[in-house]
């Protein structure tokens, strides 16, 4: 066999079951094994972000990496976006990224690139294979270093001689090493910490699953702490039934009025709080001065095993959890849409075992309380802040939980970056309601040019941050594409067309003008 069939039957057998690709002519043979090998299903992107935010989404929802198939230096840079995103969240990504044959990279080709170099800032792993029978054992150590915990990025670069040339080996699966425990003193030091509510413990990663929100419950009504998450979260879960866990606000100046009473916070999966962005006269770091953090356990850590080992060291075991949301929907607004408005209906909206999309900064801040009692739900946050997310990610959430809905909410300059995103939902059929939220501006940079001091921005500058002239029609856009689309300006129109969107199987589109 040759170096491309070895490669897709190692990733095969190493579990890797995606593949999201945008080829060109020197991935031509990965492509023909892709067509007569089982086992590997291949998802056209027309961009390469689309491709990398896909097997972001995909890695959260179903556990494993997916591959994505890129050409050459220029295609891996078109990614580079939303693999940022992914590094953040801590997703497994495998990158196949073709390279020219070793006789042609002398010639400086066009297309001749540092790949190697282009890769590295946004991988953990890089390697460029050397010969076809090189080939598959470079999927699997790949592969292997992807589900590293809590996941990585792993780039294999694959010159074309290597996979045209016969010599290929398969290469079975390897196990990656098991996420470290917490050290014992640290968590004595963090059971002692967890007394009263001038402590919080924050958490982030793994520690927001369902069973593991349960502890930290368990932990808060022992205890009396608090708890927040990471204002973005690869993954939470949330709804009726659940622990309520809210979030670290975005918002500088509500984030350091949030995290003040706090003397001492252990981190349980989540970094110190920091500002996105540095403003003038206002701090970097958002907790208060002197506050005592004790780092319990890191993103890679066995975080399950430091909550369990948490509960057991302050006596939490058989305490009833905290905070436990109850079914409660607000009620069904009425009249046009404002913030508060739009969160209700998305609230009444959202399916049971859904799983939502989030990359709405702006509009995003009112729906975590408004859908604390919804029916019990996943939601997925934009963690790199590298924007043409939501489109790309629910693509991955859909073919990791094809039994399950998809909400995608984004507002309209962040969904322009991926746009191509909607034909590929239309092309695989992908159960995914997508809300646009059309407000006709880049609306936080409104925001953010008071934060930085801008006090009194002229028309010029903020003519660049406006979406007008022309206006978006994403109506017409998604039909363009094969989505089936509607336009709404009020809560009735809303909450009607998202019901007809979760009843419809395939894709369905919402311009929700602001």
């Amino acid at each position: 066999m040759n170096g491309a069939e070895s490669l897709v039957r190692s990733l095969i057998g190493s579990g890797v079951e995606v593949c999201f690709t945008n080829p060109g002519t020197s991935e031509m043979h990965f492509v023909a094994a892709l067509d007569h090998i089982a086992g590997m299903r291949s998802v056209l992107a027309l961009q390469e972000g689309v491709a990398t935010g896909a097997a972001d989404g995909y890695y959260r929802m179903a556990g494993k990496p997916a591959s994505t198939l890129l050409h050459l230096g220029p295609g891996l840079a078109n990614g580079l976006s939303n693999l940022h995103n992914a590094k953040k969240a801590g997703s497994g990504v495998v990158n196949i990224v073709g390279e020219h044959a070793a006789s042609h990279i002398e010639l400086d080709a066009p297309l001749t690139s540092d790949i190697e170099g282009i890769a590295r800032p946004v991988s953990h792993w890089v390697r460029s294979s050397t010969s076809a029978a090189d080939v598959g054992i470079d999927a699997v150590e790949a592969v292997q270093a992807a589900m590293v915990a809590p996941g990585q990025i792993a780039t294999l670069i694959l010159p074309s001689d290597t996979a045209w040339n016969e010599g290929g080996e398969v290469h079975g699966a390897r196990v990656p090493p098991a996420p470290a425990p917490c050290e014992a003193a640290t968590l004595d030091q963090a059971a002692l910490a967890l007394d009263g509510p001038e402590t919080l413990l924050l958490l982030g990663g793994t520690a927001l699953t369902e069973s593991n929100l349960e502890m930290a419950g368990r932990i808060a009504a022992k205890t009396g702490c608090k708890l927040l998450s990471e204002w973005a979260n690869a993954r939470v879960e949330r709804g009726a039934g659940r622990v309520v866990i809210n979030r670290v606000p975005y918002p500088i100046d509500i984030a350091l009025k949030v995290l003040e009473p706090y003397k001492r916070i252990v981190l349980l999966g989540a970094r110190a709080p920091i500002g996105f962005f540095a403003y003038p006269g206002k701090p970097a770091i958002l907790t208060r001065e002197g506050a005592d953090i004790i780092p319990l356990a890191g993103a890679g850590a066995d975080l399950t095993g430091a909550l369990t080992a948490l509960t057991d060291a302050v006596d939490a075991t058989d305490t009833p959890p905290a905070h436990i949301a109850e079914a409660d929907l607000p009620e069904r607004p009425k009249g046009p849409l404002d913030l508060d408005k739009l969160a209700q209906v998305i609230a009444r909206n959202i399916p049971e075992d859904g799983i939502i999309v989030d990359e709405s900064v702006t509009t995003g801040r009112a729906f975590f309380p408004a859908t604390k009692g919804a029916a019990a739900h996943t939601w997925l946050n934009n963690c790199g802040g590298s924007i043409g997310y939501s489109i790309p990610a629910a693509i991955g959430c859909a073919i990791a939980c094809p039994d399950r809905k998809v909400l995608a909410l984004t507002g309209d300059g962040s969904a322009m970056y991926t746009v191509q995103g909607l034909w590929t939902m239309a092309r695989e059929a992908l159960d995914v309601t997508i809300l646009i939220f059309a407000n006709r501006s880049y609306q936080i940079l409104r925001g953010e040019l008071t934060n930085v001091g801008v006090g009194n921005p002229g028309p010029r500058a903020i003519d660049m941050l406006s979406l007008d002239r022309p206006a978006l029609d994403w109506v017409q856009m998604a039909r363009s594409m094969g989505v089936d689309a509607c336009r709404v300006d009020d809560c009735e129109a809303l909450d009607a067309a998202m019901q007809e969107g979760l009843d419809t199987p395939g894709p369905y589109l919402i311009q929700v003008d602001l």
